[in-house]
């Protein structure tokens, strides 16, 4: 039998998992799924017969080598900066690797040397980065296949609450790293290029400057602008376009909320508070504000934020139960943003029987024949439970077919690389459909940009 190592078996892998499995008998396929608990292993295998639980500690490093020597192909759903051991390993050991994160500058290192060994090492091939990089590349083939001139690409995508399961003021919840939601958009300006400018976004402003969206069906969103947009336009061969811009996914009225945390200083994670163990979440809220010898919390977070007193800012403030004086953060050595991530914890952790959401949206605009155009993309997939969510399927999915067309020879250029070449993108996409991702492009009037106002 064909073995696949599967390293790592977190949330991510729920539904990569259950994929393989279901194709292991047709494909003749025996998963080995190796993660530092045997426990999770065991809980994700499920006792099938075609698939070993292992218990692996990757920084063992003879362990780590004879688990990848004895595999037909590898697959890391670790976090990024622990895939690169591996990745020497499969270059050691002629294995092909595969993995949903981006590729970092040690992963791009290997390229010749993957190349000179005729391996496949598929990276970018799960949510964002992954199926918006497929589903992006297969309508800005087809409109470059009719001659068509690229001016604008926009795209978006968000991890939400579904609807039946969004039930608090923020219309939000955790589906995936917290700790990714609460440093969003920090380490540089956000940078994107509109009708032919360079534009920049720092941190302090991110939050204010939004994009309103609106998908059938599922009502009205907002996005705010990815740190770096720019960087997409030689991977999709934009360089001359007048307009790229990238942004996350949220219900209207979440960024300027949080935009509270980011002017109050709740999101720095740069140092640590002092006592941060024994301290309140009201004494928390009280660090960031003046001293005033008889105002209360309330009024002085009232007053710093502007907030007026029928505000729903204020009632969304309360809903997380900010100013209790008994509630501890329990958290030593914290740092602001660690803290304020217990805090929303209380509030935004998925309930047993809450779903969740992925929404992806693309607008592409292009000239042809003199005439200008725009297809808008749109895709939603919603979660079967907690285990298989929509995060799972969207992350786990794409990685698991693309591992199976490599095995099965159909994807056959070498090399570290994401995903945005025909061979991988068409067949992926395609199947993705069976399993509820479907893309729905609809001919929109130009959208465009006022070159008087930009």
């Amino acid at each position: 039998m064909r073995s696949i190592l599967i390293i790592g078996a977190g949330r991510s892998a729920s539904s990569l998992i259950r994929y393989l499995l279901s194709k292991s008998e047709s494909e003749n396929l025996h998963l080995i799924v190796a993660d530092l608990s045997l426990a999770l292993a065991e809980k994700k295998t499920q006792q099938h017969p075609n698939a070993t639980p292992i218990a692996l500690d990757i920084f063992n490093i003879a362990e780590r080598k004879e688990a990848i020597e004895k595999a037909s192909i590898v697959i890391s759903m670790l976090p990024a900066h622990l895939h690169i051991e591996i990745a020497k390993d499969c270059i050691q050991f002629r294995k092909h690797l595969v993995t949903a994160s981006y590729i970092s500058d040690a992963m791009q290192a290997l390229d010749e040397e993957a190349k000179e060994n005729n391996l496949i090492f598929m990276n970018e091939i799960g949510l964002d980065p992954g199926i918006d990089h497929m589903s992006a590349m297969k309508v800005i083939d087809e409109i470059r296949v009719k001659g068509g001139k690229m001016l604008l690409f926009e795209s978006f995508c968000g991890g939400l609450v579904a609807p039946e399961s969004d039930n608090n003021l923020w219309n939000y919840k955790f589906t995936w790293a917290p700790r990714n939601v609460v440093l969003a958009g920090q380490g540089g300006a956000a940078k994107f290029v509109q009708e032919g400018t360079y534009k920049y976004i720092p941190y302090c402003n991110l939050f204010r400057r939004t994009e309103f969206l609106e998908v059938e069906g599922y009502g009205k969103f907002e996005a705010y602008s990815n740190r770096d947009s720019l960087k997409y336009r030689s991977i999709y061969g934009l360089d001359d376009i007048l307009t790229l811009y990238r942004g996350t996914i949220r219900r209207v009225g979440y960024s300027k909320a949080w935009n509270m945390f980011v002017q109050l200083g709740m999101t720095d994670d740069s140092y640590v508070m002092e006592d941060s163990e024994n301290m309140s979440y009201r004494q928390f809220v009280n660090s960031f504000l003046p001293y005033h010898p008889t105002d209360s919390v309330e009024i002085k977070t009232r007053l710093i934020l502007k907030i007026d007193q029928d505000d729903i800012m204020w009632d969304k403030l309360l809903e997380l139960d900010l100013f209790n004086p008994d509630k501890k953060v329990n958290l030593s050595n914290a740092t602001p943003a660690q803290i304020l991530e217990k805090i929303l914890s209380d509030s935004w952790t998925l309930e047993p029987d809450d779903k969740d959401m992925i929404v992806m949206y693309h607008k592409f605009g292009y000239e042809i024949n003199g005439e200008k155009k725009q297809i808008d993309s749109k895709m939603v997939c919603i979660g079967d439970d907690q285990t298989y969510t929509a995060m799972a399927k969207t992350v786990g999915l794409p990685v698991a077919m693309a591992t199976l067309l490599i095995l099965n020879g159909k994807i056959t250029t070498p090399g570290v690389q994401l995903p945005i070449n025909k061979e991988v993108y068409v067949p992926i996409l395609k199947e993705l459909e069976e399993y509820g991702v479907v893309f729905n492009e609809q001919t929109m009037p130009y959208f465009g940009y006022n070159p008087d106002l930009f």
